[in-house]
């Protein structure tokens, strides 16, 4: 009797060391969620942003709602040094999501930095390129020679330099500046620059009679379009998926509600509010549907932006050692967020050349 008593007590205390070990290495409850956006929007309280759906997620407060209950505070930290002050706050372990474009991604996944991308937002942005009204450039071709404004180390670098290497342009045969986009548009108007590649800002120095637009990217070819999307740090993922996936379920709502062609003037009005007015956005998304720019999808066209962008940056020495990207790409919470609200089949996807994908 008091050897199977034995037996029975080790047992016991066998089958209590897995729950032991899980308490152990239980994760704190989760307090604060911490979301670092590529911009650093317009205002002082509340900093506002457009043109994504991460940026409804913050002026509805999606988030802030979904985590009220919880007592969970979600803190919104946008950078006006845009993607690389992005990834200084990753690699200083200040950041559990990031907004941010393809290139600073890239660069900090090739220094070791663990994140997953979870979530499409952002995507088949614009891109033009913005001439003084008087100058003789014409298409990207012009640029030959020329001073051009260019904000590098963002997502405008990479897919600039892969516009102009399909038009026979290598980066050493212009003339880059490095601006950040209010500097190149001041430097376009005080003619210190002969071209700057911009983003929507454009509009109002082309409206003013400032500047004129001679090239969009949207018009020329998708691959030349610009991608941001919704990163999560590994170990916040892994400690905290259950908080992951209500995040990203917040957002694909949003882009669904927002993806509905009669909502078109709400989406435009609600962007007004921010850095550019209603009218630009009308004009930026011209001819393209709200499910093609509102789209979370990661679909093999944003994965291979992201590879162009990756061998891009090592080409041009951005970066030591290309990363490996297929599995960056973490479409687990992005995949159960679908299937919960049915809408597997709703935003259409794209292959890897641009042309919708049938499926």
């Amino acid at each position: 009797m008091k050897y199977w008593k034995r037996i029975w007590a080790a047992a016991l205390a066998l089958s209590l060391l897995p729950l032991a070990s899980v308490q152990a290495q239980a994760p704190e409850p989760l307090k604060v969620i911490r979301i670092g956006v590529a911009t650093g929007g317009v205002g002082s309280n509340p900093i506002r942003h457009g043109g994504t759906t991460t940026a409804l997620a913050y002026s509805d407060g999606l988030l802030e709602e979904e985590f009220r209950k919880d007592g969970v505070k979600v803190e919104w930290q946008f950078f006006k040094g845009a993607g690389p002050a992005v990834n200084e706050a990753l690699v200083n372990r200040q950041l559990d999501f990031a907004w941010q474009g393809d290139l600073p991604s890239i660069v900090h996944r090739s220094n070791g930095v663990k994140t997953r991308i979870i979530l499409g937002s952002g995507v088949r942005t614009g891109l033009y390129l913005g001439v003084a009204p008087d100058s003789d450039i014409r298409r990207l071709e012009d640029l030959k020679g020329r001073r051009v404004a260019l904000f590098k180390g963002t997502n405008l670098h990479l897919a600039a330099v892969r516009a102009l290497a399909d038009k026979g342009i290598k980066e050493r045969d212009v003339k880059f500046v490095n601006l950040d986009l209010a500097a190149g548009r001041t430097a376009l108007v005080n003619r210190d620059v002969d071209a700057v590649f911009d983003y929507v800002g454009l509009f109002d120095l082309r409206d003013k009679g400032l500047a004129k637009v001679v090239w969009s990217a949207a018009q020329d070819s998708y691959q030349y379009t610009r991608q941001t999307a919704l990163l999560v740090a590994d170990d916040f993922a892994r400690r905290h998926p259950a908080a992951v996936q209500r995040v990203v379920t917040a957002i694909v709502k949003a882009a669904h509600r927002y993806s509905d062609e009669n909502r078109r003037a709400e989406l435009f009005e609600k962007w007004g509010k921010a850095e550019y007015p209603d009218k630009v956005w009308r004009e930026d998304f011209i001819g393209q549907p709200l499910r093609v720019r509102q789209s979370p999808l990661l679909d093999p066209f944003l994965v291979e932006r992201y590879r162009d962008s990756a061998r891009e940056s090592l080409e041009l020495k951005l970066i030591r050692s290309a990363p490996e990207i297929d599995s960056w790409f973490d479409r687990s919470f992005l995949n159960a967020s679908l299937k919960e609200l049915k809408l597997e089949q709703y935003w259409p996807a794209y292959a890897a050349d641009g042309n919708l994908l049938s499926r």
